[in-house]
This record gives C-alpha cells, structure tokens and sequence, in this order.
C-alpha cells in the first residue's frame, strides 16, 4: 500500500529530557507574526524572537521545533495555552511565550516529499518545507524536502527510515515516507549569529 500524503510536521522521536519539561525551552514570539503550528521549524529574528521557518537554509540555522505556547488573549481576557500560535493582533503584545525543543540530541519523524527518502539517504542533511497547517487541530504540514548530502546549512541529517510496525503509515518505501531526523544546523549547536 503506497503512503498517503498528510504531512504533519516535525514529531519527537527521542531525546535527553523528562517529565515535566521534556526538553522544551521557552522563548518569546514576534508580536503579529504568521501561524506557527505545533510541529514547525521555528528560525531566530534578529529582535531575541522567533517566528515559523520558511524553509530556507539559513546560515544561523534554525531555533527548534515548536511545541506549544501561552498568551494573553485580547478577545478572551485570560491567558490561552494552545499547541498553535494563531499570530494576528489578538494576543496581546508582549504576553506570548512559545515552547520549543532545541536540545542539540534531540530526533524527530516527518515525513518527505513525493521524491522520498531511501535508505542511501542515511547520514544526507535535509532539508524542508512549511506546508499548509491545520487550525483545526493546530497540527504543522511541514515536511522534509531537499536532500543535499553535502549541504552544512541544512537544517536537518537524516538518521534512519521508519520500518516498524511493516505496513504502517509511512513505512513503505518511495513517495511519502517517514524519516528519523536530527538536528544538524540548529543554534544551540551552530558558531554563527544571526
């Protein structure tokens, strides 16, 4: 059975946290920025934030993948903890607070392009693309695109395939895959500023 395509950004595989923090970092957001949804590749801003990756291959590398965040709601008048950030003018400027894991060992599963990911890919960085999120649900569309084996901006090195359970979303080969991904130009790790 071929792999459907239904990107859902950037999922933790593994890493060196634990409860409760599981390696999240917080970090503040641009005030009026786009959507960033839980999954996505967030890049620095010169101003200390950070705002969703665009999936270019900055040479100051990417902030980490965004996992949640809280803000005062203007709307609402309380404080909203969200797995997205809905951007716009309706939190207020200055209370939004965004989640994110930068832990230099830390892997992730996505899923690739419809050129997809082969086993000589191992050890090949990678890059991505943003895609279209969900704001039903708050779920990235980011996706791993671009495989350049010997790309040092590249956001991403490719680890491993997804094989297990056989038969499983993602596990067959071509098109669509999953990918076992860990950071490899990421600014907890990288000697460039931005």
């Amino acid at each position: 059975m071929a792999n459907s395509n239904s990107p859902f950004g950037f999922r933790q595989y593994s890493g060196t946290g634990s409860a409760p923090t599981y390696e999240q970092v917080a970090v503040a957001i641009g005030y009026n920025t786009t959507n960033i949804f839980y999954g996505d590749p967030v890049e620095p801003v010169a101003d200390g934030t950070v705002a969703q990756g665009d999936g270019t291959t900055a040479a100051a590398g990417i902030a980490g993948i965004f996992v949640g965040c809280q803000y005062l709601s203007v709307a609402q008048k309380r404080t909203v903890w969200s797995n997205y950030y809905p951007g716009g003018t309706d939190p207020a400027s200055g209370t939004i607070i965004g989640y994110i894991i930068n832990d230099p060992n830390a892997k992730f599963v996505a899923q690739s392009d419809g050129t997809g990911i082969a086993a000589a890919d191992i050890n090949a960085t990678v890059g991505y693309t943003t895609g279209s999120g969900n704001t039903a649900n708050g779920i990235s569309g980011a996706y791993l695109s671009g495989v350049g084996p010997t790309t040092a901006t590249l956001p991403f090195r490719i680890v491993g395939l997804v094989t297990d359970p056989p038969g499983s979303a993602g596990t067959a080969s071509g098109a669509y895959n999953w990918a076992i991904v860990a950071f490899n130009n990421v600014t907890t790790k990288n000697q460039t500023g931005i």
